[in-house]
This record gives C-alpha cells, sequence and structure tokens, in this order.
C-alpha cells in the first residue's frame, strides 16, 4: 500500500473529526447535529467556510473567534486530528477493504463518547443504539458468516461488564456497559484484548491518582469511558495480532 490511501483516510478523518466536535457538544445536551449551522458559542457568529477547515483554521485564528475575540477550546483540533490519525493507522495497518465501513464508524464513535464522558461522564443512549444498529447492519452485509459470533462476543461483553459494575457500582455506569456489548458485536474476540487494554490502562492512571493524592483519588470520578475507547482503538489495530500472539504463547 502506498502513502496516498492513509494519507486521504487522514483527510477524511479531520473532516470526520470536525463533524464529531459538533456531536460531542450537542447530543449530550440534546441538541440537533443539523440546524443551527456551526457558530461562536460567544457571540453566535456564524462560521465561516475558511474558518471551519479542520485543524488548520484553528491555527491560523490563534484559537480565537475572528468576530468578537472570545478563545475557541483547543479540543477542536485535538479532536479533528486525533481522529485523522486514527483513520490513516486503521487503513495503513488493515488495508482498504470493506471492513473499513465498520471500522472507522466504531473508531469515530469511541473518540466521540471518550470525550462526552470526560466532559459529563456519560455515554448516551443516542449514540451507543444507532451504533448497535449500524454494527448489525454491516455485520450482516460484509460478515454474514461471523454475525452468530459477533452477537454472542457482544453479549459476553455487556454481561462481563455488567457483572462488574454490580460488583463494583462506582467505578462504571450502564452506559460503559452497554458500549462494552457494542464494542464486542464489532470486535468479535477482539474485544478480550480491548477490554484487557481497557482495565490496565484504567489501573495505571486509578493508581497515579492514588499516589498523587491519597485518600481524596477515590473522590474524582475518573469516567471509563475514555479507557474502553482507547482498548476498542487498540484491538482495531492489533486486536486479530494480540490474539493469536497469545494462542502461538499458550495454546
Amino acid at each position: 500500500m502506498t502513502v496516498v490511501l492513509p494519507l486521504y483516510m487522514s483527510l477524511v478523518g479531520a473532516v470526520c473529526g470536525s463533524f464529531l466536535n459538533v456531536v460531542i457538544w450537542r447530543v449530550p445536551r440534546g441538541e440537533s447535529i443539523i440546524s443551527p449551522a456551526s457558530h461562536c458559542p460567544g457571540c453566535g457568529e456564524g462560521i465561516r467556510a475558511r474558518d471551519n477547515i479542520p485543524m488548520f483554521s484553528w491555527f491560523l485564528l490563534r484559537g480565537h473567534c475572528r468576530s468578537c475575540g472570545e478563545p475557541i477550546s483547543a479540543r477542536y483540533p485535538v479532536v479533528e486530528g486525533l481522529v485523522a490519525v486514527v483513520f490513516a493507522a486503521i487503513t495503513a495497518v488493515n488495508g482498504v477493504s470493506w471492513d473499513l465501513a465498520w471500522q472507522l464508524p466504531l473508531a469515530a464513535v469511541l473518540v466521540a463518547v471518550a470525550f462526552i464522558d470526560l466532559d459529563l461522564q456519560v455515554i448516551p443512549n443516542k449514540i451507543v443504539y444507532p451504533t448497535a444498529v449500524w454494527g448489525l447492519v454491516s455485520a450482516a452485509v460484509i460478515r454474514p458468516t461471523d454475525l452468530p459470533a459477533l452477537l454472542a462476543w457482544g453479549a459476553g461483553a455487556f454481561l462481563f461488564l455488567l457483572l462488574t459494575a454490580l460488583v463494583y457500582p462506582g467505578g462504571m455506569g450502564m452506559g460503559d456497559v452497554k458500549l462494552a456489548g457494542v464494542m464486542g458485536l464489532y470486535l468479535g474476540s477482539s474485544v478480550l484484548p480491548a477490554l484487557l487494554a481497557a482495565f490496565l490502562s484504567g489501573s495505571v492512571v486509578g493508581i497515579t491518582l492514588i499516589a498523587r493524592h491519597g485518600a481524596k483519588a477515590r473522590k474524582m470520578g475518573v469516567p471509563f469511558g475514555p479507557f474502553l475507547a482507547l482498548g476498542g482503538i487498540v484491538a482495531l489495530l492489533v486486536g486479530p495480532d494480540l490474539i493469536q500472539a497469545y494462542k502461538s504463547a499458550f495454546l
């Protein structure tokens, strides 16, 4: 594969990231993602086309609205850049095939729910449910013979996180449980390294917070969604390789 295709997908990812910024802000607040058009939250002025180029416009404007001068969060170019990198990496690692029709949407959703969960500690059903529907549709069309196994892995991931939430209710909520089920539906057996990566990264952050803040760390309420999202992206990139490495080493 030449570098052209991953580069092209990085541009697609940047544009997708720009849309995800709208989703991240509006969906958990019950606002439409269609109208009104993108506008400055400070003065309400509509964003012009030249000021809405992913990543570049934010830097050209030095992080401020052209109309009123109010600062614009750096999260906007961060999300756009992150999705661009993730899309390029998935394309470079997995190649161009119909599987991108489920891999890239899943990656986009994982980025969106990670930032929403960081902001509000919630994973909206309005994102999770349509993602589950597309998982079923795409599997039925692209991977019909794998559909029964994918359903089983989705149910298994859902039940595992549900049991974990019941045992440790302060650590995660039903949004995390549903997201894990959706990840299983998309990833199949690769949901195992995804969950492992999520719990390992979450443990590292938790131990770090306890080391720095002591008993106060228990009250900080770190959301688990971003760790699930990280695990999901790891699985999209190297999940099958990790499964195969485990089988070669221990089976």
